[in-house]
């Protein structure tokens, strides 16, 4: 499955383009191709923004001879549905194994967990 999401995921290539749409609103492939960094063949573009559309995460359509591209899912929804799929095939579908394994590998201590814990509690649930 390397490369491939799951359950319609995205692949790190269909999310870098995803983060492009996000950012810009509405882009033709050139306007994509021209913010990736490294840069990206125009047809290698053209080809994951058709996929991305048919996967349903973007609209497209044609302004006279170019489409325009523009985002189905909005970048919560995404980060959403990518993170349910890490937490079920790692995790067993366990949000509470996800957080063990972020303070066994000290990729977060407890002292922050608490902090964040407290801040979603009082309604600031956004906080970094």
């Amino acid at each position: 499955m390397r490369g491939r999401s799951a359950k319609g995921g995205l692949t790190k290539l269909e999310l870098r383009i995803m983060q492009v749409i996000w950012k810009s609103g509405r882009c033709t492939v050139a306007a994509v191709q021209a913010e990736l960094r490294p840069p990206l063949a125009y047809t290698t573009v053209q080809t994951v923004l058709n996929i991305l559309e048919r996967k349903g995460k973007l609209y497209r359509e044609l302004e006279g001879r170019a489409y325009v591209y523009s985002a189905k899912v909005s970048e919560e929804k995404a980060i959403g549905q990518s993170l349910g799929d890490l937490i079920d095939r790692m995790f067993g579908g366990s949000s509470e194994e996800l957080v063990m394994s972020l303070l066994k590998s000290r990729q977060i201590d407890a002292k922050r967990l608490a902090k964040l814990t407290e801040q979603f509690s009082k309604g600031k649930g956004d906080a970094a």
